[in-house]
């Protein structure tokens, strides 16, 4: 069994995303002067000041620093060298807590799926190695390349993960028990009185949603396999075609198609859960406001 590879190692170059803009997702525009006044040199430097005006007792070196500061934050924030500096360090700290959430995700899996993930780190690495060895020129479309690998990794990682919340879920969720409380409210349904009635017709309408929601997984666990699968069968024909070194621009496509088809997969997933995150609430509030007066009723 090959050596289980986590995914804070190998040097990923990609924070997370399939696509890196070097923005952080999600991220407001950066305040460049926030950034200056929380430098290590600018505090060092009021720090210092303090400390000699405290010791000299008198003002003066409060009052040069201030000036200095005014125009430290006039020349530094929209330095170019500055701002590219502080983007470096935005992007070293949202790589860092991806990678942590990709170790994190890693070592969730269970053995056999760890090995998947493995495996497939050891084809993208035969890929890198074998195009490592074309020329310069080529380097560009083999750097494209590269970064397409990474973010398949990555989204691999992540598909493998949702691949098997799914399956728990579908293993603890019988359709069959849901269907025959479905039809057991629905046959006495006539017979309760008519608040019962309401409460209950609610509990039919939140076990049909279940009922919807295990047909939904059952399907997005396919479509995740699939997907699982087909990532792995395009790596493994890119490492047969590494050793015959065609040429990296058309590896570079194929992989940006593979990248596209993987991140619709990752959407409809996304789009799919969020609609029963959103039905769920819904429908708990629903049945919570139909028994309440029920409930006081009952007391009074």
């Amino acid at each position: 069994m090959p050596e289980e590879i986590s995914p804070l190692q190998g040097g990923s170059k990609l924070p997370g995303a399939l696509e890196d803009t070097g923005q952080r997702p999600g991220a407001g525009p950066i305040s460049f002067v926030k950034e200056a006044l929380k430098w290590q040199y600018n505090v060092i430097g009021l720090a210092g000041a303090a400390v000699f005006a405290l010791v000299s007792g008198t003002a003066l070196p409060l009052v040069l620093a201030a000036g200095l500061e005014l125009i430290y934050l006039s020349v530094i924030p929209p330095n170019p060298r500055f701002q590219r500096l502080v983007r470096s360090w935005q992007y070293a700290e949202e790589k860092r807590r991806t990678q942590m959430s990709l170790a994190a995700l890693f070592q969730e899996l269970p053995p056999t799926q760890r090995a998947r993930y493995t495996a497939l780190d050891s084809r993208c690495r035969s890929i890198r190695a074998n195009y490592s060895r074309l020329s310069s020129t080529a380097q560009i479309f083999v750097a494209q390349m590269e970064e397409k690998l990474q973010g398949l990794l990555h989204a691999y990682l992540r598909l493998l993960n949702s691949a098997q919340q799914h399956r728990e879920s579908l293993k603890n969720t019988d359709p069959a028990e849901i269907k025959e409380e479905i039809a057991q409210l629905q046959h006495a349904l006539e017979k309760d009185p008519p608040k019962v009635q309401e409460i209950n017709r609610r509990r039919i309408e939140i076990l049909t949603k279940r009922l919807e929601k295990f047909e939904k997984m059952g399907e997005n666990s396919k479509v995740i396999d699939a997907q699982c699968a087909a990532i792995e069968d395009v790596l493994e024909l890119m490492v047969d075609q590494s050793v015959t070194m065609r040429d990296p621009q058309q590896v570079s496509d194929q992989l940006g198609n593979l990248v596209r088809d993987v991140e619709q997969t990752e959407e409809t997933v996304q789009q799919v859960e969020a609609i029963f995150e959103l039905a769920a609430p819904e429908m708990t509030e629903t049945l919570a406001s139909s028994a309440g007066p029920a409930r006081s009723r009952a007391r009074s």
